[in-house]
């Protein structure tokens, strides 16, 4: 395997999403394949508009590590309790980030089990970015690291290059028709998709 570099993430959202399928997060004494991501564009009047995505409304106090440079982690808290983490890519001023959902446990199965609880199935240890983050030790505090940098804790590895299925995103309630979200097919790990109750009809979204 080969690192994935700064350079390599400085490419549209949905590029980055299938560059960063397969590869390898390593966080705390866990190393984690991840099977399933989702693209996240960026402001009304960037390059990939999405409605969807932080960054919409333009860089802010907590959404400002979307907007570059690629290669750091964009942390956030779902719903104020679960931490979700993304890879920011593009460039540096331009806003796009892939969400890590899913990934399978390949170092660490104890360590995961002993933050996600011992009646945790392995298949669920980190099915769902809350339970990803909770698994590999990810918290708010990473939030603007350089997966890169040697020093840090949280790095990523890039495998080769692996064709996914795509389709809508999980529980956006806009742009819900987009097939942004990739996954690794046979993977128990992936999530089951959930369509937002407040998402307009199936093809009425953009």
């Amino acid at each position: 395997m080969s690192t994935v570099t700064a350079a390599d993430l400085a490419i549209d959202p949905l590029s980055a999403a299938r560059l960063l399928l397969g590869s390898q997060l390593t966080g705390r004494g866990v190393t984690a394949s991840i099977v399933e991501v989702e693209a996240y564009g960026g402001p009304a009047d960037g390059p990939w508009p999405d409605a969807a995505a932080h960054s919409y409304r333009g860089p802010g106090l907590r959404n400002s590590v979307m907007f570059g440079p690629p290669g750091t982690l964009y942390t956030y808290r779902s719903h104020g309790i679960h931490v979700c983490a993304n890879v920011v890519c593009a460039t540096g001023g331009v806003a796009g980030a892939v969400l890590l959902r899913a990934a399978v446990i390949d170092v660490g199965l104890e360590v995961a089990w002993g933050r996600r609880g011992s009646s945790v199935r392995e298949t669920s240890l980190a099915r769902g970015p809350g339970n990803l983050c909770s698994a590999l030790g990810i918290t708010m505090d990473d939030n603007g690291i350089d997966l890169f940098d040697a020093s840090s804790e949280i790095k990523l590895t890039l495998g080769e290059l692996r064709v996914g299925e795509t389709g809508p995103r999980v529980g956006v309630s806009k742009a819900a028709d987009r097939p942004w979200r990739m996954w690794l097919p046979g993977y128990p790990e992936v999530s089951a998709y959930r369509r937002s109750p407040r998402a307009p009809a199936l093809g009425d979204s953009d």
